[in-house]
């Protein structure tokens, strides 16, 4: 067999390897995918009223608050799904298992292919139920044509996809699962701190550059754009790069960090 096609070949297995352990053991996903649910409901049925009404003035109801909302907790669901990927890595590296896989004929690679595919597998499915989520509370996308559709979800699946890479090297790096947890917290944090919940431009003077040059504010955006028809601008071009530089720097890291001596 040639190289690419072992390589494919070991990916395909560590990838069903993943998506067993996922399936056997749903619970950190679903603790994970609780937060941006919860958070979802709370700010549609809690502070709905209050919110739509300090962004879109007195005559904006809680519907108008739930399109502007939903956009950045599909991102934030994505990045608390990572979470567990972290977690996932750093158990392969304290248990073993990796150093058994050192010592076998597959594809180095393959290891941490597996984790990232199957990452972003389940950062896919666990946008699709919080938007159906969404949708059940009254979510509308009705002016989005299948070009912009298509577009949210590739951003949503490159986003996902560099987000991934990093979180596996904060699991490469961390002594223990909980250690991994807390590395990937800015994850979930980074998401608070955006334009998620209110436009940037009522936020603290001080605190709009925290809000602004960070990669989940043009990626809610653009996202915002996509399904809303809200003007995108330079937003676009700012998640793309975001997404690949994180993607790139992830890659090379836990590349090295994979490949370098075991301690």
């Amino acid at each position: 067999m040639s190289s690419l096609s072992l390589a494919v070949r070991d990916s395909s297995t560590m990838l069903r390897r993943n998506l067993l352990h996922a399936r056997r053991y749903p619970s950190l996903t679903l603790n994970l995918l609780l937060t941006p649910i919860m958070l979802l409901l709370l700010f549609v049925y809690i502070f709905g009223d209050v919110m739509s009404a300090g962004i879109g003035g007195a005559g904006a109801d809680r519907s108008d608050y739930i399109a502007y909302i939903v956009p950045g907790l599909l991102l934030m669901t994505i990045g608390s799904t990572t979470i567990g990927t972290a977690v996932s890595v750093s158990n392969d590296m304290t248990e073993g298992i990796i150093a058994r896989f050192r010592t076998m004929a597959i594809h180095r690679g393959s290891v941490l292919i597996g984790h990232v595919v199957g990452s972003v597998l389940q950062c896919v499915a666990s946008v699709v139920l919080v938007g159906a989520v969404a949708v059940a509370i009254g979510f509308r996308s009705t002016d989005a044509t299948v070009l912009e559709w298509l577009a949210a979800f590739g951003l949503l699946v490159l986003f996902a996809t560099s987000l991934t890479w990093i979180a596996v090297g904060m699991g490469l790096i961390s002594p223990n699962a909980e250690a991994a947890s807390n590395n990937a917290m800015p994850m979930i944090l980074l998401p608070l701190l955006s334009s998620a919940f209110i436009p940037v431009e009522t936020m603290p003077g001080w605190f709009q550059p925290i809000a602004e040059y960070q990669p989940f504010t043009p990626a809610i955006e653009t996202l915002r754009g996509l399904l809303l028809g809200t003007e995108i601008g330079y937003d676009g071009w700012l998640t793309v790069a975001w997404s690949l530089g994180l993607a790139i720097l992830g890659y090379f890291w836990s590349a090295a960090r994979f490949n370098g001596d075991p301690k």
